[in-house]
């Protein structure tokens, strides 16, 4: 029932909301009513159905059967270089007093370190934002340089969501890799990367029973 649904506008934020079954319908019949600029959402609603749009982004989805609640992340590379993830478990940390050991988190089909490849100027960011944060020398992996181009990088955002994750207390056998890129598959899934102006979109959804 699209009435029982809500998707937000995303624009690569790190911005959250708490949504509830007032909010069903915003975003699905209409862009103009969807929250903007809005990358993560939860609930403990079950009678709401959240939704996000990815094409390579990852589609992080929680769930704490404890707390009788869910949350849908979009965090593509600006999501994660802005760490959305960990400041969402953070947040709900604070307000609802969610023990993140008892999360389940879903990691979607997404672009993979074999494709996310990147110039310096990105490259530096990730290195300057997580260098006393997590081992990030170990998640980029330079390019052997060809003459005539300009030197890339590849980088494992997969893997930084994950480390972030535990660190705000997730247990690691708790968080369910779909390793499926959407690159390597894009004849199946949609992908930026591949399609550019013609994407499509993936739909990750998540409801609580």
């Amino acid at each position: 029932d699209l009435d029982h649904m809500v998707a937000p506008l995303q624009r690569h934020t790190t911005h959250y909301l708490s949504v509830n079954k007032k909010d069903g319908g915003k975003g699905i019949y209409s862009q103009k009513d969807a929250y903007l600029g809005f990358d993560a959402l939860y609930t403990r609603d079950t009678d709401l159905t959240l939704f996000t749009f990815h094409a390579d982004c990852c589609p992080v989805l929680l769930y704490c059967e404890n707390q009788h609640l869910i949350a849908a992340i979009h965090s593509g590379w600006k999501g994660t270089y802005k760490q959305i993830a960990s400041k969402t478990v953070k947040k709900m940390k604070q307000e609802l007093s969610i023990k993140p050991e008892n999360l389940i988190c879903c990691m979607c089909p997404s672009i993979r370190k074999c494709h996310f490849e990147v110039k310096q100027d990105v490259k530096d960011l990730f290195e300057e934002e997580f260098k006393n944060k997590t081992d990030i020398s170990r998640l980029i992996k330079k390019q052997p340089y060809k003459e005539g181009t300009d030197e890339k990088w590849n980088i494992d955002t997969i893997e930084l969501n994950k480390a972030m994750l535990i660190k705000e207390g997730l247990k690691p056998e708790n968080i369910i890799d779909s390793k499926i890129c959407t690159v390597c598959n894009s004849d199946q899934l949609h992908s930026y990367r591949v399609e550019k102006e013609k994407l499509g979109l993936e739909t990750a959804i998540i409801a609580l029973k």
